[in-house]
């Protein structure tokens, strides 16, 4: 347990020092859980009671929303110093989640328990501060995301979602399969495949076996 409080304290001292107030700090290093999850792992699944939501310390965890048929369409990532703030409205109305959260890259997190989270809206400014600005964030992907549905071709949302995959992962040249970005984007993978020569032909991107580089 003392490790655990020591392990803690670090992680939240290297990315939210200069986000929270000592005091909060100080409430959440005392009642948090530490979690390590490897990629391809479920953070939180749709009909999952809310218990805990997450602070993101490391890697990349992107959400997911499910239709009637059980297809999947990506919303948004999270990445580190993020948390879902949407799963802060499920805790407050004891809801369940109506989100998918599945951890793309490894991912270390530290899990706040749902029945303090009301309390420090009252008790902290910073935490006040944090959770409106990731609500906001949260809010303007959505409806980028639903913009892409609505008005972008396929072949645009493709190039908008391969740029902002390489923006999350730092680098110009993403290891990926079609299949992944199909069932990301809600399609087949013959489709993204024929996409992706095609901007392959007008230069903006680079295939290589299960890699793609951003040339343009």
């Amino acid at each position: 347990m003392e490790n655990d409080i020591k392990l803690i304290k670090e992680k939240l001292n290297n990315s939210f020092a200069k986000v929270f107030e000592q005091g909060l700090l100080d409430e959440i290093i005392e009642i948090a859980n530490y979690s390590n999850l490897e990629s391809g792992e479920i953070l939180i699944d749709i009909g999952d009671k809310m218990t805990h939501i997450p602070l993101i310390i490391s890697g990349i965890v992107k959400i997911m929303r499910e239709d009637q048929n059980e297809d999947e369409i990506l919303l948004y990532f999270l990445e580190k110093g993020d948390t879902c703030a949407i799963s802060f409205v499920n805790c407050i109305n004891q809801s369940r989640s109506m989100f998918r959260g599945v951890v793309e890259k490894d991912v270390e997190c530290i899990m706040l328990p749902v029945e303090k989270i009301e309390d420090w809206i009252v008790n902290y400014k910073t935490w006040r501060h944090f959770i409106i600005e990731s609500y906001h964030s949260r809010l303007i992907e959505m409806v980028e995301a639903i913009d892409s549905l609505a008005f972008l071709k396929l072949d645009d949302r493709l190039y908008k979602y391969l740029s902002d995959k390489m923006r999350l992962v730092h680098s110009g040249d993403l290891t990926i399969t079609h299949q992944e970005i199909a069932d990301d984007l809600n399609t087949s993978r013959v489709v993204i495949s024929r996409l992706l020569k095609a901007l392959e032909r007008k230069g903006k991107i680079k295939l290589g076996r299960n890699r793609i580089k951003m040339t343009a």
